[in-house]
């Protein structure tokens, strides 16, 4: 196991495409949901304890070892709107892309041709860390920090806010994100003998409800 290789999936210059979305902060700002960095954190720490659970869980499964193909559809039925179905599955095939490239294994290679229009991204992470040679921990860990890390830093260009407020405020979330890494790495260790509905299944309706909305939008910074 190389921890450089959690560092680089981790890393928000990964090419994967996560940089073009912004995790939903673009449209909590266009709602003033988000004016500051004190609702930036709530913003985020909201996200990790449900979309950020949910999508670790997913992740420390794939790396497990579990059926991707049985994880992409527990995925899709973890992720009831349309808007926020297409963004995983687009970033799922530019995270393929990079994988396949980066960290070359016969499952990806698999997932690629039974879902050539790109599978859930969290699943797609798993497999790359486990072709890594990371743990399902260490794949939880980089989904749950990509739950917050995205948008603080979208929050950061939509804002104008001082990067070191929002580095600081992701700080502050680590042991947010340790609690959220392990739940999820127990929960995919679960799911090894009890199946996938032992993975998490946390909500964000709204999240999901401004999705739509924010889809609809003709002029935006950000994908999502």
């Amino acid at each position: 196991m190389s921890l450089a290789a959690l560092l680089l999936l981790a890393d928000g210059r990964f090419p994967a495409g996560g940089h073009a979305h912004s995790g939903g902060v673009e449209a909590a700002v266009a709602q003033q949901a988000v004016h500051d960095t004190a609702d930036l954190e709530s913003f985020c720490r909201g996200r990790l304890h449900t979309t950020g659970l949910t999508t670790a869980g997913l992740a420390a499964a794939a790396a497990a070892g579990l059926d991707p193909l049985l994880l992409d559809e527990a995925a899709d039925a973890r992720t009831p709107g349309p808007a926020l179905r297409a963004v995983a599955r687009r970033l799922g095939r530019q995270m393929m892309r990079a994988a396949r490239a980066i960290f070359p294994s016969g499952a990806l290679e698999a997932l690629a041709a039974a879902r050539p229009r790109g599978a859930h991204q969290p699943i797609v992470l798993g497999l790359a860390a486990r072709a890594a040679g990371l743990t399902p921990l260490d794949a939880a860990y980089a989904a749950a920090y990509e739950s917050t890390g995205g948008p603080a830093t979208a929050a950061v260009r939509l804002l104008s806010l001082d990067p070191l407020d929002a580095s600081g405020l992701l700080a502050r979330l680590g042991p947010d994100i340790d609690t959220v890494a392990a739940a999820a790495a127990r929960a995919a260790d679960r799911a090894l003998t009890e199946g996938v509905d032992a993975l998490p299944s946390a909500s964000s309706p709204l999240l999901d409800i401004t999705a739509e909305q924010h889809a609809a939008w003709t002029v935006r910074l950000f994908a999502s």
